[in-house]
């Protein structure tokens, strides 16, 4: 097993930061806090646009950097899951921004509509007509919690820059290992939203992308407002136990978190959580990770819609050889669903058209292999290498049993599937939603696929948009995958505010947010059943990397003139 956990890749650190080296970035932070915090509006934007031009100038290295440790030959996902959510972060903060500084509402009255139950909601995607343009039908708005009014969620937006006196300060982010834009874009929801200055120590897995974003960010790390440090567990421990640190965020695993807020498994975390005695006192945010469910409401949907289907949940699955907390991990099907099998042998062909990919993240063997032994009924696709892992379905899991898989983020190419008893699309619906509430670990972001006559009827329809009103994520995609409500950033990407410090599911807090929006429930993305063009988050696009060439010169000045050449590089995917 060790050699296989090799293979899988190596958590240690290969450029660690010296102690007296860290020392100096928290003592040049801890003296520029109360600068940045003071600083015009007008110059943190400029300081935006200026790292807007270092990720156009850094896009090719990072990219191609990213695709060599991936054991990529084709680095179009680095290209679309790295500079282009970090440029259009970058883009939509120094928007909110402009408008903060021309004392005009962050939310206007034309954002503001009403859940089903009667809470407000806020329309937050698309942003623009050019982005409803570029993403035809994909809408996202958030669900704000219980009580709020729409004063309340108009006045409360951008609250750090209608604090008198806010408090300067000093964050620590211990950055994912999966995901390049991750540690940066965390980065600036902590500098731009919460207005403290900020230490990114680099995961050892994408310590790779370090560099990559200090020349990016060099407008801010030239000011002492970003520091990037490097090193394993001791040296994130030296930063959580500083004195200068008053904040952490982590993006990670729930039981990372856990050590670190209550201290190792044991006799003594337990008396601490059931005293509410953290060992860890400073405020702490997170992403942590979800068994990531895609629910497929029965219904009549013919051989296009099915291939259809089929490649968008694949592209879920295998999109970073299967590393994403946002990943498909169990689909939810309906026993009376006549196309069950059907679909589970289109998925199954379609996942045959990826290639098997380098499991490259920590312990993935030894997940792998502890939640596939002993499992007689196994779905193994494709042929991996030395390194590598097959992409797997585990189908038919018992959905009244105490499986593994329900509460066991694989974070693997492994997708399980259950089925549900339920006469009706509705009956589905209600029981499927009770299973993803109950039953399934996490509180990041949950799917529904619905045919569009389904979700157009008032008694289907209406089953569903109740669901989403109940279901317990931070994020609720229909049709689509949740990365769109990643990448998109003008969405709160998180868990589900019911988490507590206890009981942390897929983490607390968010990030993203590019509107600066307070008392979030959760972001609900629509889009149709069917995308044309060929969506660029899909396995088998070859227009990629052209695509987000031409998308990172819009995200930086965005014109119609640019949009043809877009939509006509788009067409050839």
């Amino acid at each position: 097993m060790s050699t296989a956990l090799e293979m899988s890749a190596s958590a240690e650190s290969g450029k660690t930061s010296e102690t007296s080296e860290l020392d100096r970035a928290l003592a040049e932070l801890d003296g520029a806090a109360a600068p940045f915090l003071e600083l015009p509006i007008r110059e943190k934007r400029e300081l935006l646009r200026r790292c807007m031009d270092g990720v156009i100038a850094e896009a090719e290295q990072w990219t191609a950097s990213g695709a060599r440790a991936k054991g990529l030959a084709d680095p179009s996902e680095e290209w679309a899951a790295g500079p282009l959510p970090t440029m259009r972060n970058l883009r939509l903060l120094s928007e909110t921004l402009e408008k903060i500084e021309r004392r005009q509402p962050i939310v206007d009255g034309s954002m503001l509509t009403q859940t089903v139950d009667g809470r407000v909601a806020v329309k937050v995607f698309p942003t623009s007509k050019i982005d409803a343009a570029l993403f035809a039908g994909i809408t996202c708005e958030e669900h704000m919690q219980e009580g709020l009014s729409a004063g309340d969620v108009q006045g409360s937006a951008g609250a750090l820059y209608k604090k008198k006196d806010p408090e300067p300060g000093v964050s620590l982010i211990l950055g994912a290992g999966n995901v390049s834009s991750i540690p940066p874009m965390d980065a600036l929801y902590k500098l731009f939203a919460e207005g403290l200055v900020t230490v990114v120590k680099m995961n050892p897995v994408n310590e790779w992308v370090g560099p990559h974003i200090e020349r990016a960010f060099a407008p801010l790390v030239e000011r002492g407002f970003l520091k990037i440090v490097y090193g394993g567990a001791d040296v994130g421990k030296y930063l959580l136990d500083h004195d200068t640190v008053k904040d952490i965020h982590i993006t990670g695993s729930n039981f990372t978190h856990d050590n670190i807020v209550w201290g190792p498994a044991g006799p003594e975390r337990e008396r601490r959580m059931a005293d509410n005695d953290p060992v860890l006192k400073k405020r702490i945010t997170s992403e942590l990770g979800n068994v990531s469910p895609v629910a497929i409401v029965p219904g009549k949907y013919d051989e296009s819609e099915l291939d259809f289907m089929a490649k968008n949940v694949a592209s879920m699955v295998t999109n970073n050889a299967s590393f994403n907390c946002n990943a498909a991990k169990m689909l939810i099907t309906s026993q009376q669903w006549p196309d069950r099998q059907k679909f589970l042998d289109k998925l199954s062909a379609e996942l045959a058209k990826v290639p098997t990919r380098k499991a490259y993240y920590p312990g993935a063997f030894d997940r792998y292999d502890k939640l596939t032994n002993d499992r007689d009924d196994l779905r193994k696709i494709g042929s991996p290498a030395d390194g590598e892992l097959p992409w797997t379905i585990i189908p038919e899991v018992d959905p009244s049993s105490n499986d593994a898989l329900f509460t066991t983020e694989p974070f693997c190419g492994i997708l399980s599937q259950t089925s549900l008893d339920a006469a009706t699309a509705g009956d589905f619906i209600e029981k499927a939603t009770a299973f993803m509430n109950d039953t399934l670990w996490g509180t990041l972001n949950a799917t529904w696929i619905i045919h569009p006559k389904e979700e157009d009827s008032s008694e289907v329809g209406g089953a569903l948009d109740r669901a989403i009103t109940q279901l317990r994520y931070g994020s609720v995609t229909v049709n689509h995958w949740p990365a769109l409500v990643y990448a998109t950033c003008s969405p709160t990407w998180g868990g589900h505010p019911s988490a507590t410090l206890a009981n942390v599911q897929s983490g607390l807090g968010w990030v993203h947010n590019t509107y600066l929006l307070e008392g979030v429930e959760k972001a609900v993305l629509r889009g149709p059943l069917k995308l044309f063009p060929k969506p660029l988050w899909f396995h088998d696009n070859k227009k990629v990397v052209e695509v987000v060439k031409k998308m990172l010169q819009m995200e930086r000045d965005p014109s119609w003139l640019k949009l043809p050449g877009v939509a006509l590089t788009a067409l050839g995917g």
